[in-house]
């Protein structure tokens, strides 16, 4: 049995996903933040995903690169920041929107 292609390998899980159906990806190229530094392609994505499903709602599909980019990109204590900002209705770029009651 041959040994496989490193740049075939998983690096990250989703742990939002069944153990079963789990497939390892890293987030793909993103031409607008071409630098190694990623804080405003983490805060981006964020953005991004809320304006997303503000706009098409949350059961649309498309929405959720974002929400994984944000989520594979920034650090837990910064999103809980900014979720509690969103919440609160005082984050900079989305002081507007508060995410629905389920």
């Amino acid at each position: 049995m041959s040994e496989p292609d490193p740049s075939e390998l998983p690096t990250k899980v989703r742990y939002d996903i069944p153990k079963e159906k789990r497939k390892m990806t890293t987030i793909g190229f993103d031409a607008r933040f071409p630098n190694m530094n990623q804080t405003r392609n983490c805060s981006q994505n964020y953005i991004d995903y809320f304006k997303c499903i503000r706009a098409k709602g949350e059961d649309y599909a498309p929405c959720e690169q974002f929400r994984y980019a944000y989520q594979e990109l920034c650090p837990n204590s910064w999103i809980d920041t900014w979720d509690e900002q969103r919440e609160a209705g005082t984050h900079p770029a989305l002081s507007d929107w508060k995410r629905p009651k389920h």
